[in-house]
């Protein structure tokens, strides 16, 4: 089951969503959109959230309250992330998502 959150610090609210677990994770990168944007904890595990761009919105256009809920939800959504104080928190473009035999599910 998909996780659906609305972000009220933008006008319209932004929908952001995220996986419940491993298995969502990979069907999410699978069958995103393209104008999603992926957010992960760097170097931990993470749940995966996708925040749905507006039409004609960019990565470099996010308003920095709404990337800061995306990070927020992602940091709280890490067994080891969400229990440190300094973490990296990365994103990137839907279509950037590469997945190649080799990796775990």
């Amino acid at each position: 089951m998909v996780f659906y959150f609305t972000s009220d610090v933008v006008s319209p609210p932004a929908l952001i969503y995220m996986g419940l677990d491993k298995f969502e994770n990979e069907s999410l990168i699978k069958w995103g959109f393209p104008e999603d944007v992926w957010f992960h904890v760097d170097n931990y595990s993470s749940a995966h959230v996708y925040l749905r761009l507006q039409k004609g919105q960019t990565l470099d256009s996010i308003p920095l309250p709404l990337l800061q809920d995306c990070a927020q939800l992602v940091k709280s959504n890490s067994i080891v992330g969400n229990k440190k104080n300094n973490i990296d928190i990365i994103y990137t473009e839907w279509s950037n998502l590469k997945k190649t035999g080799d990796m775990e599910v």
